[in-house]
């Protein structure tokens, strides 16, 4: 074995259909949080309900996020090479997804006023949340390959959207339908989490083998000095085209993060809509987005990953400004700029995700996705607190045409790149060659 890569274990049978099903369910798990917590539910509640309506509530809003992002964004990367030194992926994992589902269950107990708290248990499962995300992430090189992994991906998307879809069903049904208090749809959605992630914990298997560091060199010595060595790595010739995606990945999220974090407030504040009916709205936008990652993750596959990125963020350019442009009380117009935003998220997030798994090296797929990760949250360290204090200052119309530049930002650097890795074999990065069972 080598010394300075972990490598999978000879003797693991192939990836078969029901683990990359397990791979699947954690996005089907996690959508619950960030559909409920972070974009649909718990932000209205926040601003009217805790914080009392508050004019500064957007922006606390904004900043909590950015904090959380910024945590993560700093130690990401160090776990994933920890991760992969150790090959306990599936540790963090589970540990990660306990830690947002228990925040995000004690939610339902902060009442108005309590402020500070709110924002602390918001920061704290949204921190965890984005770690699993990349952690499980980290899990794709090793079960597809160069010639699926954006159809592979897209599954994942398409499953989360549907988890989305469930989540927002059930709590347009405690809500509309039985008159329960809104706290009650958090202690769902936690239980949602935990219940849902657990396929993936039970079928998902850890193929890395664990490397022991040198003799003297602690585990965490050897995890910054394996960052050092791959962010060295990137500005090599063979990782320039990587560099540079993750820098339209950085433009591109900073866009899309914004959006998620304010889209209900935007749509009941400039547009009108009551809380069921943002609810509809989002169940709409959540087929979209099983739309936008099936669809453009199979288009990936049969073109180019280029493309299809290309053509998200050209829509999401048009998303924002139709939404602008939106009048208010123009409710069904704003139906058709939900189906767009969705059918573009979907796109972008299945497509970004495979173009890492495409371009990370054997052994190093936590660390990688702890870089995807790093750039991310960098984005919405930007992002968010950009938008909320836009909407504090200049109004939410204001802020959500600005928000566009992001994404042309995201799209002038991605133009001219080619998004395909010098050798785009079938094996996958964790030596699996021709073991990838599914069509």
């Amino acid at each position: 074995m080598s010394a300075d890569s972990a490598v999978s274990a000879p003797n693991f049978p192939p990836v078969r259909r029901r683990e990359i099903f397990g791979w699947c369910c954690f996005d089907f798990a996690n959508s619950a949080y960030v559909t409920i917590i972070v974009t649909v539910v718990y932000f209205p509640y926040f601003t009217k309900v805790v914080a009392g309506g508050h004019a500064a509530a957007a922006a606390w809003w904004g900043l909590t996020l950015a904090a959380a992002q910024l945590a993560v964004l700093l130690v990401s990367p160090l776990i994933g090479a920890i991760s992969d030194i150790r090959a306990n992926k599936k540790a963090w994992l589970a540990g990660t997804a306990t830690t947002c589902a228990v925040s995000t269950l004690a939610l339902a107990a902060v009442g108005p006023g309590e402020i500070w708290l709110a924002l602390g248990l918001v920061g704290l499962a949204t921190a965890a949340f984005y770690l699993s995300e990349n952690i499980c992430a980290g899990f794709l090189p090793e079960i597809s390959t160069p010639a699926n992994a954006g159809r592979i991906s897209g599954y994942g998307w398409s499953f989360g959207y549907f988890g989305g879809l469930l989540c927002l069903v059930l709590a347009l049904y405690m809500i509309e339908g039985r008159g329960w208090p809104v706290p009650r749809v958090f202690t769902m959605t936690g239980v949602f989490f935990a219940l849902a992630a657990l396929p993936t914990l039970l079928l998902l298997r850890e193929r890395a083998v664990p490397r022991p560091p040198p003799p003297g060199r602690s585990v965490l010595a050897e995890g910054w000095g394996e960052n050092l060595r791959s962010l060295r790595g990137l500005a090599a010739p063979g990782q320039r085209v990587l560099a540079m995606f993750f820098v339209s990945l950085f433009f591109a999220t900073a866009g899309l993060t914004a959006i998620v974090a304010f889209a209900s407030g935007f749509a009941e504040t400039v547009i009108g809509y009551s809380t069921p009916e943002v609810l509809k709205l989002f169940v709409v936008l959540q087929l979209a987005g099983v739309a936008g990652a099936s669809g453009f993750g199979y288009l990936q596959d049969r073109t180019s990953p280029k493309l299809a990125l290309c053509l998200a963020l050209g829509l999401w350019i048009v998303v924002c400004v139709a939404a602008w442009a939106c009048p208010a009380g123009a409710k069904g117009a704003f139906y058709a700029v939900g189906i767009g935003a969705g059918v573009a998220m979907g796109a972008f997030q299945a497509g970004g995700r495979a173009v890492v798994a495409l371009f990370t090296p054997e052994g190093k797929s936590g660390e990688y996705f702890g870089f995807w990760g790093f750039f991310s949250k960098l984005a919405g360290v930007v992002g968010q607190p950009v938008f909320g204090l836009l909407v504090a200052w200049l109004g939410y119309r204001t802020a959500i045409l600005a928000n566009a530049g992001f994404f042309l930002a995201g799209l002038l650097v991605l133009l001219p790149l080619a998004l395909r890795p010098a050798k785009a074999s079938k094996t996958t990065s964790c030596g699996c060659s021709g073991r990838i069972e599914v069509n």
